[in-house]
């Protein structure tokens, strides 16, 4: 009996409803940033059917042979991510300029479809993972635009802590989203047989410290002296405690999540390849850093907080260290003493 009054749970809390919760705390709100969240989240379904490679027994036809109109039919994963959210995006009514990871110039939306809202996203993280089964994602961050009838790209170019949402959506063995609103970060999993995201990582908090540092080990001989120090500290401690553990999936989100998860840090510094770090500002280093700082972590950049950027152009790139509070606090003094 109680298995069967299991199967009726209808009293689950599903992103919609808890989208619409936090908008009733708010008195002035007028329900826009709800409706522009359900559009993304209608996204990240699409695009969680297509990583699972939905209809792909249509494509292959029974014999095996691909069918070869089908198989140009069949776009690119990230390219067809990116139409999904463009349209989704578009068709919300709470858009004025959309910005992505996969598209050179910013769209402005058309004036009859326009919202206060820009969206910055891209649609899948990690892409290069695609064909060896490892995580990937779609990560956003959402911006207010003071006037929607002469929006200009300069209103795109805030820094991230003026953003008003913001959040990333795994798509690996379960499909997780995880959001803020500036209220506290939760996750939710995609639940396949309702197709309904449900609240099952309430009120995420990074631990304060961690055992585990994540970065791209191959690109050490191009490091500075600050993350160099940093890195070999973590793997030879000279007070006593135990080395970290080196986890580095190389698609962000998925590395990023277990960082939440599980405490420690996650760097991409800068380096003599990329002076300016290799993951871009306004749809990596932003959402990410203003998750982790609502999580109780920090996000660093070598520099300074990395929500104080203020960018100069969309696809500008920035190095970052996020997660737990005191790894960080780590690696901003070394770059601290370095700085003397």
């Amino acid at each position: 009996m109680d298995h069967e009054a299991d199967a009726y749970r209808t009293d689950l809390m599903t992103i919609t409803r808890f989208v619409l919760n936090e908008q009733s705390r708010n008195p002035e709100a007028r329900g826009d940033l709800t409706i522009l969240l359900s559009h993304i989240v209608l996204g990240c379904k699409f695009v969680a059917s297509a990583v699972n490679k939905a209809g792909l027994a249509k494509l292959i036809g029974l014999a095996g042979e691909t069918n070869v109109q089908a198989s140009e039919e069949q776009k690119k994963l990230d390219v067809l991510s990116n139409e999904v959210f463009v349209k989704a995006l578009v068709s919300s009514g709470r858009t004025c300029i959309l910005v992505s990871e996969e598209d050179e110039e910013a769209t402005f939306v058309d004036p009859a479809m326009r919202g206060k809202y820009c969206v910055c996203f891209d649609p899948l993280d990690g892409s290069s993972n695609i064909d060896c089964g490892v995580s990937i994602g779609t990560i956003f961050g959402i911006y207010m635009i003071k006037d929607k009838e002469n929006a200009t790209l300069e209103e795109v170019l805030q820094p991230g802590k003026n953003m008003v949402a913001a959040g990333y959506c795994m798509y690996g063995s379960s499909c997780t989203l995880v959001l803020s609103t500036g209220n506290g970060v939760n996750g939710f999993t995609l639940d396949p047989s309702l197709g309904e995201f449900i609240l099952t990582h309430p009120e995420i908090k990074v631990p304060k410290k961690g055992k585990i540092y994540s970065v791209n080990e191959g690109n050490a001989k191009n490091w500075d002296e600050p993350t160099a120090k940093y890195v070999e500290k973590c793997k030879y401690p000279t007070d006593g405690s135990s080395p970290k553990s080196l986890r580095y999936v190389g698609s962000m989100v998925a590395d990023v999540h277990r960082t939440f998860l599980y405490g420690g840090i996650f760097l991409y510094p800068a380096d003599k390849k990329s002076p300016n770090g290799k993951l871009r500002v306004l749809y990596e280093v932003f959402p990410m850093s203003y998750l982790m700082e609502q999580a109780g972590g920090q996000s660093f950049t070598g520099k300074g907080r990395a929500l104080d950027i203020v960018p100069t152009k969309i696809h500008e790139r920035s190095p970052i260290f996020l997660g737990s509070y005191d790894d960080v606090e780590e690696i901003k003094a070394l770059y601290a003493a370095h700085a003397k």
